[in-house]
């Protein structure tokens, strides 16, 4: 069976969540990584509606609002503004004709780099070696880096130290290729992982999702590295950098919510390349 979050309905209108898009915070909820995958599909499909090639993903913002659940999903675009050097495109993501979602993306024209030297940090995240994860273009369980070192056992990494994750990207719909930007919108979810996950599990829910890009992945291959995180008063605020095999590409801010009564206990739970997950009672 082909890895997916979605298949299409009424003539393509329409995705359907499959089981690979359901959340670990509950049996009727879509994860953010499924819902953000679609929303970037959208946005992407409507630029290329508007025939600009020339253009490039350069912010990306979602805001989770409502729980989306199995059914339905439909998308209604919106060119906010579109000019020379550059579109802002919205969407709402429906169900029932209700919104769960919405978001916005800021695609750029390139030009040439400037020539006056500006401060750059000269030390990047890097994937896990070849030989623990040779280059693919296929979907497979996260690599994870923490104090624990890089594998593919979440439980391993329920812990207090700095993360990073390692992604191949499963395509937002059946029978259609992930594109980079789909790719990057997707995974960019997955910085909870990096930035909420600790001794307890994940015990914050993301709220929203701001990805910045200088250029899009060279793949579906897409690395998450957390660099900051805050909190107060049950709102936690991270920052990751994200990378892929040729170095830094952009950054990930979410906000999130303490949620520690429904906590995901990833110290519990495994996954395999097919789907799959197991939950043990250790």
């Amino acid at each position: 069976m082909e890895l997916a979050f979605f298949t299409t309905d009424d003539g393509g209108a329409s995705l359907l969540a499959t089981d690979l898009a359901v959340s670990s915070w509950g049996k009727d909820h879509l994860h953010g990584v499924a819902v953000s995958g679609a929303m970037a599909r959208a946005l992407e499909r409507r630029v290329e509606e508007e025939g600009r090639t020339d253009l490039r993903p350069a912010r990306y913002t979602v805001d989770l609002f409502r729980p989306a659940t199995r059914q339905p999903l439909t998308f209604a675009t919106d060119v906010v503004r579109a000019g020379p050097r550059l579109a802002l495109v919205d969407v709402v993501a429906l169900q029932d004709g209700v919104p769960v979602a919405r978001a916005s993306g800021l695609f750029l024209k390139p030009t040439a780099d400037t020539e006056g030297e500006v401060w750059m940090p000269d030390v990047h995240p890097s994937p896990p070696p070849e030989d623990v994860a040779p280059p693919t273009t296929e979907p497979h369980v996260p690599f994870l880096h923490s104090d624990a070192g890089w594998s593919q056992d979440f439980r391993a990494h329920q812990n207090a130290s700095r993360k990073t994750s390692w992604n191949s990207a499963v395509p937002v719909v059946a029978g259609e290729r992930a594109t980079p930007f789909q790719a990057v919108a997707a995974i960019a979810d997955g910085a909870s992982l990096v930035t909420n996950w600790g001794t307890r599990g994940v015990e914050h829910i993301n709220t929203d999702i701001t990805l910045t890009l200088v250029r899009r992945p060279a793949g579906t291959e897409i690395g998450l590295h957390a660099i900051d995180r805050l909190e107060q008063e049950g709102i936690a605020v991270g920052t990751a950098t994200v990378f892929d095999r040729e170095g830094a590409l952009g950054t990930i801010v979410l906000a999130s919510l303490a949620n520690a009564r429904r906590a995901v206990d990833l110290g519990k739970e495994q996954w395999e390349d097919d789907g799959r997950r197991t939950t043990s009672g250790a």
